[in-house]
């Protein structure tokens, strides 16, 4: 029986991240847990079997082994595009964390739709988790994530309002109890990431 695309991509994905026994950070769950959660949301707006592919694949680069020629020998062009346009090529030596993080935001920026689409559902995800288990990081993360989605504003529109929601509520919930960061804080953090 021939596997589908999305199918080959989810074992590749899988296989990859378990290689480099590869955990979430905070819960210790296989990595694989995040790129399925991605996927979901992709499927949420979309059955594009490139773009589901993809969100399996979107972190395997950037974290294993893999490499883009690998993804797209055993993908093809398209699938290896997206991946390349998802990972982090920001150089490490970077003058700080402002600085690499403001090129990373640059190159999404300039990533197709569908690419910007599975950023998306990238922080999506990813903001859900560190809100609840990193409140302290959070802050600084919820800043560089409004930042980030500004730029990506060719992806669903969907996934756009849901990502811009889940970023503005978590701040909101940082600035209350027990927590209570004022508002001043954020904005002075925000404007470290212009210039």
């Amino acid at each position: 029986m021939m596997l589908s695309l999305e199918e080959r991509a989810r074992r590749y994905a899988t296989k990859a991240h378990a290689e480099v026994d590869q955990r979430r950070k905070y819960t210790n769950e296989p990595y694989i847990v995040h790129p399925a959660a991605v996927v979901e949301l992709v499927r949420s707006v979309t059955d594009n079997e490139t773009m589901l592919a993809a969100a399996w694949l979107h972190d395997t680069v950037e974290d294993t082994a893999s490499t883009t020629g690998d993804i797209e020998s055993h993908f093809g062009l398209e699938v290896a595009r997206l991946v390349a346009m998802l990972t982090n090529t920001t150089p490490s030596q970077a003058t700080n964390r402002a600085a690499r993080k403001m090129a990373h935001f640059r190159h999404s920026a300039h990533a197709s739709p569908d690419a910007q689409t599975i950023k998306l559902a990238d922080i999506i995800d990813n903001t859900r988790s560190i809100i609840h288990y990193d409140p302290h990081f959070a802050r600084v993360y919820l800043v560089e994530k409004q930042m980030q989605i500004d730029l990506l504003k060719q992806g669903d529109p969907l996934l756009w309002q849901q990502a811009s929601t889940v970023i503005t509520e978590g701040i909101k919930q940082l600035s209350q109890p027990p927590h209570n960061i004022p508002p001043s804080w954020f904005t002075k953090q925000a404007a470290k990431y212009v210039g």
